[in-house]
């Protein structure tokens, strides 16, 4: 027993994890594709003009090519550099957030973007999650019950609520989203005393029960709380909030089966028929090109990237890189989760991308380095105890 422990805690290159990564990633490039080429330009044309041929699907290809970069130089930096290192990193990303903040580019009704030249402009709250995940692996793998004292929990909560703020007053309210789940799935896994984190939620309910209600009440509403309601009720709000939801579902539907194919003159795809096809509704696309078994394929690779994770978290004996692995974890399920909810009208809108599906280069290359990060972490881990690999509730607990 404790042999085949120690081989599955070897350091290794994590295959498995890079080919379902890119495996999605070429799919990704066709939907995006699919959903953004023009069709009176290149209707019988080659894939590989389709794709110059859209602006975003060249783009998109632009990103993948050069992630291979991207993972190698993550990968050839030691662990112990990262933990060394985390602050800078951390206060970088955090300049970054007020400069967006103070002279960001605006865009339905966020101003959550820098120019950056060749017409392209980043998002600096999406390398934000990653500098918040490495800070709270730091925090949260020096003690073997984190948070316990006051000084540490507020330490915590600072370097997690700071960037959120700022992220908030920013409108980027589904990142934010995102980096609570992330959190909440951390402190869990780290061991932190449940009553802290049953406090945490609670008034992190409170909070956005008083922010729902305080917008309800006034003459305009805003729009994420427009999207709340539209929700409940997309035919309500079938020509503002719900609008989105209603096209989504319509276009996921209309594959049925086995989907319409690719590329097919008169589609939902091709009249441009969902808003966003090519970012926050890339479902739909998948929906309606591949059916209900293209939807189940794609699912079964995310879950498949998800368990993987969980089991490389198990056999990790650095707390430290055991809480980038469930950090990234959590990150990729939460957006999966809700992306392709929302797309069902099963969540509301909330603007998150589909990981390596979604076109976007600050998103893409995020969740290429948060792979990365975990690949780091697998390369370069050692067997220095086994008493921790019981899952979930010890399992990154020490004795």
């Amino acid at each position: 027993m404790m042999s085949e422990t120690k081989r599955r805690s070897q350091a290794h290159f994590e295959w498995p994890l890079m080919v379902a990564m890119y495996a999605l990633s070429l799919f990704g490039l066709l939907c995006i594709t699919m959903a953004t080429y023009d069709v009176t330009v290149s209707g019988n044309a080659p894939l590989l003009n389709k794709i110059l041929n859209s602006r975003s699907g060249m783009w998109q290809s632009i990103f993948i090519m050069v992630s291979p970069i991207i993972i190698f130089v993550i990968i050839a930096i030691p662990t112990e550099i990262y933990r060394a290192r985390v602050r800078l990193a951390y206060y970088a990303v955090l300049g970054l957030l007020v400069i967006t903040l103070v002279a960001g580019e605006v865009s339905n009704d966020l101003r959550g973007w820098l120019q950056t030249g060749f017409g392209r402009s980043m998002q600096p709250s999406e390398f934000a999650k990653l500098s918040i995940l490495l800070m709270l692996a730091k925090l949260l793998s020096k003690q073997e019950k984190p948070m316990g004292k006051f000084s540490e929990f507020m330490k915590v909560m600072l370097h997690v609520g700071v960037p959120s703020l700022i992220i908030l007053l920013q409108g980027e309210t589904g990142t934010v989203i995102v980096i609570v789940f992330m959190f909440l799935a951390m402190i869990y896994f780290a061991g932190v005393d449940k009553r802290i984190i049953l406090s945490i939620v609670a008034v992190g309910a409170i909070a956005v029960g008083a922010i729902v209600a305080y917008g309800l009440m006034a003459e305009d509403l805003d729009y994420r709380i427009e999207r709340l309601l539209a929700f409940l009720d997309p035919e309500k709000y079938n020509q503002s909030g719900g609008y989105q939801i209603l096209r989504s579902r319509t276009a996921i539907g209309s594959g049925q089966m086995t989907g319409i194919g690719t590329f097919v003159e008169g589609s939902w795809t091709t009249l441009e028929f969902v808003p966003e096809s090519s970012t926050d509704s890339i479902f739909s696309v998948v929906g309606e090109s591949f059916g209900f078994v293209g939807c189940v394929a794609v699912l079964m690779v995310y879950l498949f990237m998800i368990i993987r994770m969980l089991y490389l978290a198990r056999f990790t004996q650095d707390k430290f890189g055991q809480m980038v692995i469930i950090g990234v974890m959590s990150m990729l399920f939460f957006h999966v989760f809700q992306n392709i909810a929302m797309g069902m009208g099963m969540m509301p809108i909330t603007g998150i991308p589909l990981p390596f599906l979604s076109y976007g280069g600050s998103n893409y290359i995020t969740n290429v380095a948060a792979i990365a990060l975990v690949m780091n972490v697998t390369k370069g881990r050692s067997v220095t105890s086994t008493n921790n690999i019981i899952m979930p509730k010890a399992l990154l607990n020490r004795k």
